[in-house]
This record gives structure tokens, sequence and C-alpha cells, in this order.
């Protein structure tokens, strides 16, 4: 039953749903997880972290059941992937399968920006959505501190007379902030007197983006976040040498201000399902799914966890099979793969989507010929998921627009393309209830045998770990290093990096590095402009075109209609 106490009829925004819900108290939450009081750190009355002593103590209880919640190459718009996250872990209680939702903190850039909130929408939500998409807890605070420290740091021994012989030319570790700033993306530290420091060219990115929050998102326990935080590599000697974290001597600080964020958040759904946060990694510039830690606690006391990789397949998806499972030793048991009417025939290369203005009528009207050619782009994504070995199911999110006809066309060629099952979800408008048909599927799908393996083994070459995720998973003919890419492969593997996983950025609106490339492109050259080395997180980046780490605001960012009542009560958020 829905627990959502409406006194209009009217359609209600997301953030009138998620204030009319009837939450539990989050120790009641905890309670049907089997989590004691003692473990919880409360923060008021409907969130709390939660003690990694839980892990400690089921460690020989047999894990739950693993999903992983994916999409085809999203609009800007986002085609509802956190909605059917949050939806199918309620429709997964609702037919009785006790389940977890494990998704990530969002960042508050988007937030502000062009996206809004990331709490779900709708029926299908986590609440209080305005503690998610604000401060929750503070860990996003807690990375951005940490992140700086290690920049002041590092400054600061270059202005002592540089005992390290750090070279200032190769500094890339630039600071952070969690808005979405493009007058901060290159600027010039140290100008003013002697005493100010010196002067040399930098920037901030989104503290999402940083190394800190990657290994925030990687590490299993509090020694092995230690040891991470102090291989972080900050710059170089002039002589060619990396200089660390543990070099400037701040790596234990960063540790300690990092000693409460290691602890997973936990929360409730619309339907008082239990739901973890926990940290918050891009995908298109780092990798993009929540916690190890958050997953294992939920694993351990869930029959089912239901969790959710960033962006469209070839970038989440990828990584959540490439680098988070190899570092947590878990495996998945099925994926499912969301997508959206409107999002395919935007592949079709007939329409655009630009977030803010209004959608094309041949968006919202029917059109199969564009559903079927938009297709190739599912087709490309249910392939890229067998390609890992396990059973992958289709949630086609239904929008009010959306006919039977267009429906039918994506079912049949997902079933025809390998998807175990291609089904409407409903869980926006209806919640758990809009979503049974999915859970009975990805029941059943999760059920089956499982030959899950990793796409590349870590002894490969740099190069061709690179060209695997290139031309398997995106469809590239080649791949093209520039001079400065060259140079720095060759330092990482003289460095003996050359065994970590690789975490591509690129842009998540196309499987190419292009992003006005749609639906399935072929035979295109990927270009690796740069490289980067996130030994910390443990794994190299490569950047393939143009990659933006600080957003900019759009015309009109979600933040103007963002404001507070005389009572406290927040208006407009999402």
């Amino acid at each position: 039953m829905n627990n959502i106490k409406s006194k209009s009829p009217k359609i209600l925004s997301d953030i009138e749903i998620a204030q009319a819900a009837k939450m539990k108290p989050i120790v009641e939450i905890a309670e049907t997880l089997g989590i004691k009081e003692g473990d919880l750190e409360f923060y008021g009355k409907y969130k709390a972290k939660v003690s990694l002593d839980v892990l400690a103590r089921n460690k020989s209880k047999k894990d739950g059941k693993y999903i992983d919640v994916t999409a085809i190459t999203p609009t800007p718009l986002g085609e509802g992937k956190t909605v059917t996250t949050i939806g199918l872990s309620m429709a997964l209680n609702k037919i009785g399968k006790k389940t977890t939702v494990c998704i990530r903190q969002p960042s508050l850039g988007p937030v502000f920006g062009i996206k809004g909130g990331a709490a779900g929408g709708g029926y299908s939500q986590v609440v209080p959505m305005e503690d998610f998409n604000l401060h929750l807890t503070g860990d996003v605070h807690a990375v951005g501190l940490a992140h700086n420290l290690a920049a002041a740091f590092l400054d600061n021994s270059i202005y002592k007379k540089n005992p390290l012989n750090i070279d200032p030319r190769s500094i890339e570790w630039r600071r952070v902030v969690d808005i979405s700033d493009r007058y901060l993306r290159n600027i010039i530290v140290g100008l003013g007197t002697k005493d100010d420091g010196l002067p040399r060219q930098s920037g901030f990115d989104i503290t999402v983006s940083s190394e800190v929050m990657a290994i925030l998102a990687l590490t299993t326990d509090l020694k092995d976040l230690r040891k991470r935080v102090g291989k972080i590599v900050l710059a170089t000697t002039y002589d060619g040498k990396p200089v660390t974290t543990e070099d400037i001597k701040v790596a234990g600080a960063m540790a300690v201000l990092l000693k409460d964020a290691i602890k997973p958040n936990l929360m409730q759904t619309l339907e008082n399902t239990p739901c973890l946060v926990h940290a918050g990694p891009f995908a298109n510039i780092a990798h993009g799914n929540s916690s190890i830690l958050a997953d294992k606690i939920a694993l351990k006391l869930s029959e089912y966890v239901v969790t959710e990789s960033g962006f469209g397949a070839d970038c989440g998806a990828e990584k959540f099979f490439d680098i988070k499972c190899r570092y947590s030793g878990l495996k998945p048991n099925a994926a499912v793969m969301v997508c959206s009417i409107r999002a395919l025939k935007m592949h079709s290369g007939d329409f655009t989507v630009i977030a803010g203005k209004p959608l094309s009528k041949g968006l919202v009207t029917e059109n199969i010929d564009a559903v079927e050619r938009g297709c190739a782009n599912l087709e490309k994504h249910i392939e890229n998921i067998k390609t890992f070995g396990i059973p992958v199911v289709v949630a086609i999110n239904k929008f009010t627009t959306d006919t039977d006809k267009e429906i039918e066309a994506v079912r049949k060629r997902a079933l025809r393309s390998g998807a175990d099952d291609a089904l409407v979800s409903e869980v926006w408008a209806r919640g758990g209830a809009g979503g049974a048909d999915l859970a009975k599927a990805v029941v059943k799908a999760a059920e089956k045998p499982s030959n899950f393996g990793y796409l590349y083994s870590l002894d490969m070459p740099i190069k061709a770990k690179i060209e695997k995720i290139a031309c398997e998973i995106y469809g590239a003919a080649k791949v093209e290093y520039s001079p400065i890419a060259e140079q720095k492969i060759k330092r990482y593997e003289k460095w003996g990096y050359g065994n970590l996983p690789i975490c591509m950025a690129k842009t998540h609106l196309s499987l190419s590095h292009d992003p006005a490339l749609k639906g399935r492109p072929t035979g295109f050259t990927l270009p690796i402009r740069d490289m980067r080395a996130s030994i910390g997180a443990g794994f190299l980046y490569p950047l393939c075109g143009e990659m933006r780490t600080m957003p900019g605001l759009p015309s009109h960012p979600a933040g103007e209609v963002v404001d507070i009542d005389d009572e406290g009560k927040v208006l407009g958020l999402f």
C-alpha cells in the first residue's frame, strides 16, 4: 500500500511528494536489516551513519543477490535510471524479497545546475529528499577538505624552499569545490605579495571528480583508506620522480578528515525500503559508482541488493565490472538496462534534446521508425553487458507520451539482441507496484548461472587495455594517442603502474568521444589526448577528447527556484 497522503488531485512535484511521505524513524529501518541502535550515529530522526562493525560482525553470512542498474546512452535530461533503481528495490520488497538499495550521494553542482535533485522522482524517491540532495551528513565536504589540504601542503612545501625538489609545472592536483563554476576552471594562484606564495597557473575541479572521492568509494576499511590516501600522486620532481601525499606528510591528516565519511549513510525510500547512500564519483571522469563498503554491508543483510552505475553502460557499468567488482571481489548476478522511448528516438539522429528547452514534437508523438533506428544504441549496450557474462533485463521507463506500438517495438528488439527479458517500468507513477513485473523478471534472471568475467586482464599493457575498451565497448576502429599521452604511458609503466585497471574519461552522451555521434557509431578513431594516474584510487584514466572536470551553470540554473519559507520548509528543490 502506498503511504503517500495527497490532499489534492493535482500532479505533485517531486518535493511535494517527498514532503508528504510517511517516514519511519531510521532506527526502525535499521531494525529491518538487523542493525542495532548502537551501530548507528544519528543525524536527526531520519538518517544515520552505519558503523563498519556491522560488516565485521556479519562477515560469515552468505551474500544476497547483486543487481546493477545501468542504461543506454542518456539524453542530457537523464532517462530515469535512478528512478528505476529505487523503484526496483521497492518492487522487490513488494514481491517478498528483502532488499536494500545502494546509491551515490549527489553533487551540489548538478543539484543547483541543470539536472536538479538526484533522489529519484515521482513515487520512486529516497527521503528526506532535501537532506539527500543537500549536505546529508557532510561526506562531500570532508572529501573537499581532505583534497584541498593536500593542495595547501603541496604549495607550502614548494614555498618553504622546496626540499623535495618538486617541479611546479608538473602539478596536476588542482583544488576542488562542490558547485558548478566555470570561472574557476583556469586561474592563477599565488598573486599578491611575496608572502602570498609563488604564482602559477591552476584551477578548480568539482569535488566529486576528486581522487579522494574515488578512494572513498573503492576502499574496504579504514586501514585500506589510509594506505590509499598515502599513494596519491600530486606532482613530480625535477628529475621525474612521483611526489605523493605521504612525501609531503599530509596523508595522515587527510585520513583523519575522512574517518567519519568512510561510514555509509542509512536512509529510506518512500515505501520504507532501506537505502545506503555513500560516495558520489562522476561516471564520465571517475568510476561512477557508490561505495564498496555500502554494497558489502547490504549484501550481508539482504536477499537482494540493487545498486546503480552512472550514465550509460559504456561508462559506469564497464567501470563497475572492471574496477569496482575487481577491487571488491563481488560478482553481480544480473544487470538492468534502463531505456526510454524518447531517448531511443533521439538516437535515431533525427532529434536533439537540450536541457531547459521544450522537447521536439517528434519526441512526444508516435514515431516507430525513429524508435527502431534508435534501438541500435540499446542493442550495443545489451551486447556490452553480455560480454561480461551476466543476464540483462531491459526496463522501459514509461512516459505518458509513449504508445503501445513503440514499447512493443523496443521489447522485440531487446529480446532479439539477447536481453533475458524486457518490460515496462512505471515506478515513477506507481511506486513499487509499478515495478512488480520488472522485479519478477530480475529475480528470474538473477537465478540463472552467471559466467561473470572482466573485459581485460591487469597484466595486459596499458595501451592494450585502452584499446580493448575502445574497440569492444565503444565500437571504435582504432585509438590514437597524443604525444603527451604517449609520454605519460611510458612514465607510468616505468613507475610500475602498468598493471592498474583503466578508468576512461569521456563524454556520457555518446558511445564515442564525440557527443554529436548518436546511436551506434562505428569506424571512428578514439583520441587519447592525455593520461592521468589515480594511484590511491587504483586506476589510470585516459582523457578522450575534451573533458570538463568543472561544469558550468546553464542560463537558468535549477537553483533559481530553490527557496525556503518562514517555517523552514524547502521549496522548489526539484
